[in-house]
């Protein structure tokens, strides 16, 4: 079977780390790129033998990812989020695809999203999908998307049936700090691209965030858990044009 290299860029993840780390130790490789965590997390990363740990101060997710990357030793790549586990069935379909004759460059995985490790079932998250699963070869992060990156394939793309699970919330604060990260990165990304901030946008477009999430995607059902997904996105977007309006206002004309 192809050898395979799992990566992992963290910060402050000392949490997760231990599963996280067991979740993938199936690969050839485990690289974690880690940006100068203050918890711990450098530190029980150096004592695991089967983990390769660097650390770069964090610039930007797609940065930090492709660094990751360059790392690398194997063709085939899986990267994994510190809040991310790959069950047993899932991990038996990476194995058998990688065995494949005539593989895609790239897969989607599926994500189900556990909210205080219970399955969070609509809130517009019930069809997420990302790439994990890819040729190094055929494929690099896009650097002008900051947050939320895109992968760039260079072929044909498929998707993995078995789903990945995403411990994505373990408490409001931590999650509402994440959103607000998450934020001001998108708020930056809107302003390099040249975009200018509108007034109308910077109030509708969270209100339209959370509407999408609570009532159209279904968040409703979702109970207490869906209001606070849905307002706690309507908040990233709110940072967003914050971050956006307070670029443009210190930027030379």
């Amino acid at each position: 079977m192809p050898k395979l290299s799992a990566l992992l860029i963290v910060f402050n993840e000392r949490k997760h780390l231990p599963e996280a780390i067991d979740t993938v130790a199936f690969a050839d490789e485990i690289i974690v790129v880690d940006s100068y965590s203050t918890d711990g997390t450098f530190e029980f990363l150096q004592n695991d033998r089967r983990v390769q740990v660097f650390q770069k101060k964090f610039e930007d997710y797609a940065s930090q990812r492709n660094y990751a990357l360059s790392l690398v030793s194997n063709r085939w790549v899986l990267f994994l989020d510190a809040d991310e586990r790959i069950p047993d069935m899932l991990r038996k379909e990476i194995e058998h695809t990688l065995t494949l004759q005539q593989p895609k460059a790239a897969y989607f995985f599926y994500r189900q999203f556990m909210f205080c490790g219970k399955p969070l079932r609509f809130s517009g998250l019930q069809s997420d999908k990302i790439y994990r699963l890819f040729q190094k070869d055929k494929a690099t992060y896009i650097p002008s998307k900051l947050v939320h990156e895109n992968l760039e394939v260079n072929g044909e793309s498929g998707i993995l049936k078995h789903k990945l699970l995403h411990y994505f919330y373990d408490d409001y604060d931590t999650y509402k700090g994440k959103m607000i990260a998450y934020g001001r990165l998108k708020g930056k990304e809107l302003f390099l691209k040249g975009k200018r901030y509108f007034v109308l946008k910077h109030y509708l477009k969270p209100l339209y965030k959370f509407l999408t999430h609570y009532i159209i995607r279904l968040g409703i059902l979702d109970g207490k858990k869906g209001w606070i997904i849905s307002k706690l996105n309507a908040l990233s977007v709110v940072v967003r044009y914050k971050e956006l309006k307070r670029l443009r206002s210190a930027a030379p004309e």
